[in-house]
Formats: structure tokens, sequence, C-alpha cells
């Protein structure tokens, strides 16, 4: 009898040899672990990838109009710009502060045609005889630079806008040494209607 028969076992409960017998779980149930394991993650994959082309395919539809849109600068728009005086409505006094003789008179009578009011007409004071390089200056009131000013500059490209002390809407056009003869009436009409057009909207392209 073995030494590993217990005491009072015999017969066919003898265990014979000099090693307890290994005790193991069947084969298949280990096989049904793995199986079912693989088939968890299978499963996950599988899953994670369908959410995945649902976000593809609707995540376009989902998002809100805005955020398709290109960048478009928020601008509110602006009020709207004080209209403009008509010539017939600036009075302007012709002063030649050049050597050359006449060119005052010229230059009020082609202005009176293009249908501006005409107020003095003559030399030009001590303060700017033969002291104006340029074309000529466009003298008159602060309140002269918003409606004024860009109206009868139309009528002489490179006159200078300076402002004085005046309480009238009266406007001096002093002619420079610079000056040679007015804008013709066609680039003057242009300029003209290019400040009564309004500014184009912004847009998003």
């Amino acid at each position: 009898m073995s030494m590993l028969t217990p005491p009072g076992l015999g017969g066919k409960y003898r265990i014979t040899g000099d090693k307890y017998p290994r005790m193991r779980r069947p084969r298949h149930r280990r096989r049904l672990v793995l199986v079912s394991l693989a088939s968890v993650v299978t499963l996950g994959v599988a899953g994670w990838g369908t959410l995945q082309l649902i976000d593809v395919f609707t995540g376009d539809r989902t998002a809100s109009a805005a955020d398709r849109k290109p960048d478009c600068p928020s601008v509110k728009p602006s009020a709207p710009a004080k209209a403009l005086p008509k010539p017939a409505r600036i009075t302007v006094n012709v002063y030649n502060a050049t050597p050359r003789g006449g060119l005052a008179k010229a230059a009020a009578d082609e202005l009176k045609k293009r249908g501006f009011r005409i107020g003095k007409v003559g030399n030009a004071s001590a303060a700017y005889d033969k002291k104006v390089p340029g074309p000529g200056i466009l003298l008159g009131a602060p309140t002269a630079t918003n409606g004024t000013f860009p109206v009868l500059g139309t009528q002489l490209t490179g006159a200078t806008p300076k402002t004085d002390t005046r309480k009238t809407a009266d406007v001096d056009l002093i002619l420079g040494t610079a000056f040679k003869k007015l804008n013709t009436p066609k680039a003057a009409a242009a300029a003209l209607a290019a400040l009564n057009k309004p500014a184009p909207a912004p847009s998003c392209g």
C-alpha cells in the first residue's frame, strides 16, 4: 500500500504511486470563458465604430447654420450719411493769389455755370497773396468740412481745405500758384456723383 493511501482505505480506493493526483478544470469551461470575453470585446469595438460612422454622416446635419456659414464681420448698419449740399446752396468767394490777372473772374464765371452761387471776386488778402504754392485753398468755417468742402473740392483737384473763425456759411476758393484750370465739367460731375453714392454693404464672400 502506498504511503499516500489514507488510513483505513484500501482496495479500489488505494492510491498507488508517490504523487498526489492533479485536479484540473475541464478544458471546455476555460474555452467558454475565452469565447465569452472575445465576444464582449468584439461587440464593444463594433459599437464604438457604429457611433463614429453616425457622427460622420449626421454631424453636418446637426450643426447649426451659423456654424456652417463663413466668417462675416458683424457690422451694424450705420446711420444714413448726411445729405451733401447742392451747388446752388453753396456761396463761393473766389480770390486770386497768383501774379496772373483775370483768374478769379474766369473761375467764378465757370463755377456759376456749374450751379454755384458766387459771392466776392478779386485778389487774395495779404495773408495769402502769392503765398499759396498749390492749386488752391478752400477756406471756411469748421462746419464746411462736413459738406461744403467736399462738394466744392470736386471742381479743383488738389485744393487744400482750411478752416477759420467765420460764422457764415460762405466759403473762399483761393487760387494758388499751381492753379491752371478747374476740373472739366464731366470730371467734376463724376466726382460729385461718387460723393453722393452710398458705400456698398460688406460681403461675406
